[in-house]
């Protein structure tokens, strides 16, 4: 009898790989794994993974030998070194047409560098972003692949399988692009994540600071706005939070140390938008916001030493009301950007992205997903150049809308001395397209001053450019003045 081979196989069983690999055993497809720890493997497979057609290797020459050609081996391991030691180790015993798989969090640059090395090989690579956290990979995540052009077909029906669905039953799982666009696509979901959950942790602030709400009625606020056009994953799972007690009743949240942790892909976001020439402002003010929690001592001293506004914020009927409006437009500013640095990343890397199919990715699975982005995929949808997610029609219109409570909301917060680094970011950067002339015209004019680097003028073509002596301009001016009187 012939021993049947595995369809995939899986390295590492952090959180992440445990629970992909039942989700692949759970739709039909037998997989062959390796852990570093022998212990890991006998604790998965007498537990969840008992009575299931998993191979537990001993090896990766033993995991790889019992992979049906081509052959598809996914690393699910901590990104970084771990992945390239990995990938020398597998390189031996793979065969020309093989494809290597990286689920994890690399970055995208890595990701094109080894993808690079390993097709010069004759082999296959693939950086996967991976959302959903654990809850999603074992009962279906948004998974976001990119690489080698001949891999897809190789795994669509693998992931498009462990996929998350929507209502209308499409897989969150689509190709994202070449080399490196699938991770790259996954660490802006992670920067939009990282915004998305500081604007909910200052209307959380804003409604226990400045509205002395308790946590069960700030529970019962976020579950009424969870089911409205702001529904959203981290809504609801953020109504749940503020539900959960300790044993003795208190709230569990209040024992939490407030210093947030980070694993690097918001930064990642930030020096991308640098490099890009892309304003990002409410992603990296998340980011420099968590920077600031981890000072944790320094903001103890300062809560002391630093002298803040008298008065207090005294609630109104409709500050509710207003809180979620402004959260809700902060949500298309956030989005917004991001996407802006994907559309301008497929040029720079040639990656062709289809930013309305990265929205129906997003749709469900995923730690962003929401309500708006059904709405975000029309607008693509309509206009597949779109340059900017807030000048479509119907984004601009609703904020428009919201725009009065939004500049309420920011301006009480600052009269009242709780910071809204996130909220106040995303007006400001919806201001910033609202004005068609700024202040770059004096900065540009100061550069001239001081450095001689030249301007364009309103009056001739764009592209030619100009110097003053500005002392000399002045004193001929002066001169000039002095002869009329």
């Amino acid at each position: 009898m012939v021993k049947r081979k595995a369809d995939i196989g899986v390295v590492g069983l952090g959180v992440m790989g445990w629970n992909l690999i039942l989700n692949m055993t759970d739709h039909g497809f037998m997989v062959s794994l390796y852990n570093r720890t022998r212990e890991k493997v006998d604790e998965f497979i007498h537990g969840p993974g008992k009575g299931t057609t998993i191979i537990a290797a001993r090896s990766i020459e033993e995991m790889v030998s019992c992979l049906k050609r081509p052959r598809k081996v996914m690393l699910m391991v901590r990104s970084g070194k771990p992945v390239d030691d990995l990938i020398k180790r597998l390189i031996p015993l793979l065969q020309r047409g093989d494809l290597v798989i990286d689920g994890g969090n690399s970055h995208f640059q890595d990701t094109i560098r080894r993808a690079e090395s390993l097709n010069q090989r004759g082999l296959l690579y693939v950086g996967a972003g991976i959302s959903g956290g654990e809850e999603g990979a074992r009962r279906g995540p948004s998974i976001m692949p990119g690489g080698s052009a001949g891999a897809w077909p190789l795994i669509r029906e693998i992931f498009q399988s462990i996929a998350a669905r929507t209502a209308d039953g499409l897989p969150c799982c689509e190709w994202i692009g070449g080399n490196g666009a699938g991770h790259y696509v996954k660490m802006v979901h992670n920067g939009i994540e990282y915004a998305e959950m500081q604007a909910i942790g200052e209307a959380y602030t804003l409604l226990q600071e400045g509205l002395e709400f308790d946590h069960e009625r700030m529970s019962r606020i976020f579950e009424r706005w969870n089911r409205t056009e702001l529904k959203s994953y981290l809504l609801e799972i953020t109504a749940d939070i503020l539900q959960s007690r300790e044993d003795d009743g208190t709230p569990i949240l209040e024992n939490i140390l407030d210093v947030a942790g980070q694993k690097g892909t918001g930064s990642w976001s930030c020096m991308s938008s640098l490099e890009l020439g892309v304003p990002i402002t409410a992603i990296a003010e998340a980011v420099y916001a968590r920077f600031l929690s981890a000072l944790k001592d320094q903001r103890a001293k300062g809560s002391r030493v630093l002298k803040g506004p008298g008065g207090k914020w005294v609630e109104g009927r409709r500050d509710m009301g207003e809180i979620r409006s402004s959260l809700l437009a902060n949500r298309v500013i956030c989005y917004g950007q991001g996407f802006a640095l994907m559309r301008e990343a497929e040029k720079a890397y040639g990656w062709k992205l289809d930013l309305g199919r990265i929205a129906l990715v997003w749709r469900k699975g995923c730690i962003i997903q929401c309500a708006l982005l059904d709405r975000m995929k029309e607008a693509f949808d309509r206009a597949p150049d779109l340059p900017v997610l807030f000048l479509d029609p119907f984004f601009s219109r609703m904020l428009s809308m919201h725009q009065a409570s939004w500049r309420r909301v920011v301006c009480r917060a600052t009269e009242s001395g709780i910071p809204v680094p996130a909220l106040s970011a995303g007006l400001s950067i919806y201001d910033g397209y609202r004005h068609a002339r700024s202040p770059a015209n004096l900065i540009q004019a100061q550069r001239d001053y001081f450095g001689a680097h030249e301007y364009e003028r309103v009056d001739q073509p764009r592209g030619k450019f100009f110097h003053t002596n500005w002392k000399e301009k002045r004193r001929s001016h002066a001169k000039a003045q002095s002869s009329r009187k």
